[in-house]
């Protein structure tokens, strides 16, 4: 739940900055279940890392070359990925574009 409602609305929710030439927003959440969507440009780098959550992702918008745990993948709009716990991952614009990430648990570290 985001904002007090069960519903997400694009206009009344604020991007946030999440890295050079990446930003994000928070579509809606509960203690299990975070959904957020990422708009990248052009040559932004999402750095690998890890995490204990799940990871879903739906490719909105755009081209990325998608790494997980050492092998890439060019994904296009309608693909999509999976991240298990602690898998080291990254992304990498090569068509402006947009990711739609799913967590599980919540990714308290985005919260404000």
């Amino acid at each position: 739940m985001i904002n007090g409602s069960n519903f997400f609305k694009e206009a009344e929710t604020e991007w946030e900055p999440a890295a050079a030439e990446i930003s994000r927003q928070i579509t809606g959440y509960n203690t299990q279940l975070m959904m957020v969507r990422v708009k990248f440009e052009t040559g932004a780098v999402g750095y690998e890392h890890d995490h204990f959550h799940s990871q879903g992702t739906f490719v909105a918008s755009g081209k990325f070359k998608i790494t997980i745990d050492g092998k890439s993948e060019i994904l296009e709009t309608g693909d999509g990925f999976f991240v298990p716990p602690n898998a080291t991952h990254g992304a990498e614009c090569l068509e402006a574009g947009m990711l739609v990430d799913v967590f599980s648990p919540v990714r308290e570290d985005f919260l404000k």
